[in-house]
This record gives C-alpha cells, sequence and structure tokens, in this order.
C-alpha cells in the first residue's frame, strides 16, 4: 500500500477527511451545500445555479444537505464536497489511494454512482468502500462487540464476532442528532422557528453543544431544574439579538434524553437503548456475553454529557443475566474515520480494494 491513504468519512451531517496514520481527521466540514444563481444568467433554471461548499452567509435559505438519513438526494452536492476534499490533499499527494466509508443503506446504485465518481471524474488511482459501523470496532480495538452509533442522521446497531458481522442482527432508526435540533428549534423560537436563520442556528448549536446533557434520572433532573431560582443559573440562558437574556426550559436543557424516552418528547417508537437491547437479543445466547462486554458507542450524540453512563444503566438494567460494560473512548466521534486510518495499512484488507484500472476493465466488458 501508498504510504499514504486519504480518507473520507461523509455522513449525514459533518464530513471528515485527512490523511492515515493521523490519530484524528484534519479536515471537519458540515455536509451542506447551497445554490445560488449566476449573476450572468440569474434565472430559476438548475442549469443556471453554481453549487458551493457550506452556507452562503448572504443568503442562508439557498443551503440543503445532499445526504439525508443516509441516503444520497443529491449526487452534484456530494461530487462537489468529495472534489474539494481530494483537491486540498492532491496538492501534496497526487497519487494517493482513497478509502472512503461506505453510506449506510449499501445500494447497488449508489455504490455504482460512487465509482464512477470516484474513477471516472476524480481518477483516483484506488479505492476501497468501508464499513462504517466495522471501522468504529476497529477505533476501539477489538474485534468482537457491539456498535452503536448516533449521528445526525441514523442511529444504527450492529454486534460483531471476530471481526465479523453478525447476520439479522444490525438494527437502524431514523432517530438522531438532527431530530433532536428540530426539537430545539421549534421548543426555544416556537411559530418563528426558521432552521435556515443564522442566529437561530447558532443558538441551538450552542445550546446542543455546551448546555444539554442526559440525566441519570429524568424525574430528578426535571424537579431540580424547576426548582432552581429564576437568573441562578448563568448556563441556562441565551441571548437574543437585542441582548435580552432568556431561560431554558427544563426539558431544553435534558433535550438528549429523547434518546432513551422519545415518548415524553411527543416521538413514537422505541429509545435507542430498547432497540439495542433487541439488536443483541437477536443473536445467540451463548455469543451475547461476549458481545455486551465491549459495547462501543460512537457519533456525535455519544459525546453528550451522561449519554454513555445512562446507556451502561440502561443495559444493567435487568434485560441480561450478565453485566454490559460500555467503551468510552475520547474520540468517539471520530471512530470511523480513526478505524479507517488503521485499515489503510492492513495487508489482509488488500483484496478488497479496487484499482481503477480493474474498474475501467470491468466497464468495457
Amino acid at each position: 500500500m501508498a504510504t499514504k491513504t486519504i480518507i473520507i468519512d461523509h455522513g449525514s451531517g459533518f464530513l471528515k477527511a485527512g490523511l492515515s496514520g493521523w490519530n484524528q481527521p484534519q479536515l471537519i466540514c458540515p455536509s451542506v451545500v447551497n445554490y445560488i444563481p449566476c449573476r450572468e444568467n440569474p434565472g430559476p433554471s438548475y442549469a443556471h445555479r453554481q453549487v458551493s461548499l457550506g452556507i452562503d452567509l448572504c443568503n442562508p435559505d439557498t443551503f440543503s444537505y445532499p445526504i439525508q438519513r443516509g441516503r444520497v438526494i443529491n449526487w452534484e452536492g456530494v461530487e462537489h464536497i468529495w472534489n474539494f476534499m481530494l483537491q486540498h490533499y492532491r496538492e501534496d499527494h497526487e497519487d494517493c489511494p482513497v478509502i472512503l466509508t461506505e453510506f449506510p443503506l449499501k445500494e447497488p446504485a449508489t455504490r455504482k454512482k460512487t465509482l464512477e465518481i470516484m474513477f471516472e471524474l476524480q481518477e483516483v488511482p484506488s479505492l476501497l468502500l468501508a464499513d462504517q459501523l466495522e471501522m468504529s470496532l476497529y477505533a476501539s480495538g477489538c474485534l468482537t462487540g457491539v456498535v452503536i452509533d448516533s449521528g445526525f442522521g441514523l442511529t444504527r446497531m450492529q454486534p460483531f464476532l471476530l471481526g465479523q458481522p453478525l447476520p439479522d442482527s444490525q438494527r437502524a432508526v431514523e432517530f438522531a442528532g438532527q431530530d433532536l435540533s428540530t426539537y430545539l428549534f421549534k421548543s426555544i423560537f416556537k411559530e418563528r422557528s426558521d432552521e435556515h436563520n443564522l442566529y437561530q442556528m447558532d443558538t441551538v448549536a450552542t445550546t446542543q453543544m455546551s448546555k444539554c446533557y442526559v440525566p441519570t434520572n429524568l424525574e430528578e433532573a426535571l424537579e431540580f431544574h424547576q426548582n432552581l431560582p429564576s437568573g441562578s443559573d448563568e448556563s441556562n440562558t441565551y441571548q437574543l439579538p437585542d441582548g435580552t437574556r432568556v431561560e431554558l426550559a427544563p426539558l431544553e436543557r435534558l433535550a438528549p434524553e429523547m434518546f432513551f424516552s422519545p415518548q415524553v418528547f411527543g416521538l413514537q417508537g422505541p429509545s435507542i437503548s430498547q432497540v439495542l437491547v433487541d439488536s443483541i437479543k437477536s443473536c445467540e445466547v451463548p455469543g451475547q456475553p461476549m458481545l455486551l462486554s465491549h459495547v462501543v458507542p460512537c457519533g456525535g450524540n455519544s459525546l453528550y454529557p451522561g449519554f454513555t453512563k445512562r446507556l451502561w444503566m440502561e443495559l444493567n438494567s435487568g434485560h441480561f443475566p450478565f453485566k454490559a460494560t460500555v467503551w468510552m473512548g475520547e474520540k468517539r466521534h471520530f471512530s470511523v474515520w480513526l478505524g479507517a486510518s488503521v485499515v489503510a495499512h492492513l495487508s489482509t484488507y488488500k483484496s478488497q480494494w479496487v484499482a481503477r484500472q480493474e474498474y475501467l476493465e470491468s466497464m468495457r466488458l
């Protein structure tokens, strides 16, 4: 294998990219593109719009996510993001192979389009499509365990035995970070809620990153926040554009609780801990103790204070006759990328790489 490999982990909310061998990705950006009319021909036609990366501050209502709930809905946007990343690294590493994490549904049409972009348009010398959950397991240093990945668009669970996914045990729910964001937008800004408003976006993002947490006990946490004297907790406020400070409601601080008690927030369906238990119980009983000995939470939602502890409590609340152990990696929001960085230099994966020449020859047949 080459000395360096370009690694791209493309999720619904964020893209992480970098060169193998580092202990974290060097480029992290929102998986967002925006479309603005060409000045030369500002008509409404799709062909007359320019695509660019990120949010245009002058036209914030023009941005969109090209990947939603793990599905590609805008290939032009995806291609634009990949092109930007590859150009950045090819300035100094022109002939590097590429590891790209595969989209969760692994649909044949999606895989075909991915290969077409990478080999025909980007002309990468070789490509490895890596399974995101498998990469997260490798980042934890084990080959057997259960991965629970909760990101922006999806929450997925997959048990592994000796590096192999166990059949019929994967679970995926369309319940993740974007649902928490939507709740905060509606709860904080009520009828004025606008997910393209820059001030509201900043307020919600700040609230999520620095004020929200998962309580050990919801009832006790609610009682604590409800009994706090108004203005006694400076961290429980946010600032309006006119400078006025407004206090967060108790459930807004405890918004990540929705992953464990969705009904409290008016959401249907089971909690992620219930889905995880179901995933593990779908495996053969003799192997369940080994799986529970290494539960690997990853993805951005796993970073909420209290998330891993609450997950541990839920797994050890009588569902199994043996104890679960939850792995708490400091960089678990980068687990997929870190696992791919390890795989980049493993000879055991040599047969899974696809060379550009091999691809072109197959297309001529």
